[in-house]
């Protein structure tokens, strides 16, 4: 395995084949690893649409995990930028 972090190097490669990012992709294989894909798949769908939130909330989010360039970003920037990475 070329990356010791990666606890699911199968789940990570076809993550990364269909467009996940990095970050994206080793915390999905990682936590099914850990936990079981029905587990981690319960957890999920619990988040508001970025739709629905406002520029200040999307901002914040977009802060939390670090994409680079939010302050310039326009809400549909945003909303493109959280989703993607």
């Amino acid at each position: 395995m070329p990356n010791p972090s990666i606890k699911d190097e199968k789940r990570y490669k076809k993550l990364r084949d269909k467009g996940a990012s990095k970050e994206k992709a080793a915390r999905i294989a990682n936590a099914s690893a850990g936990e079981g894909r029905k587990t981690v798949s319960k957890r999920g769908g619990r988040s508001p649409s970025y739709d629905d939130m406002s520029k200040s909330e999307l901002y914040d989010r977009a802060k939390k995990v670090g994409i680079p360039g939010r302050s310039s970003m326009s809400k549909n920037d945003l909303i493109s930028a959280l989703r993607n990475h």
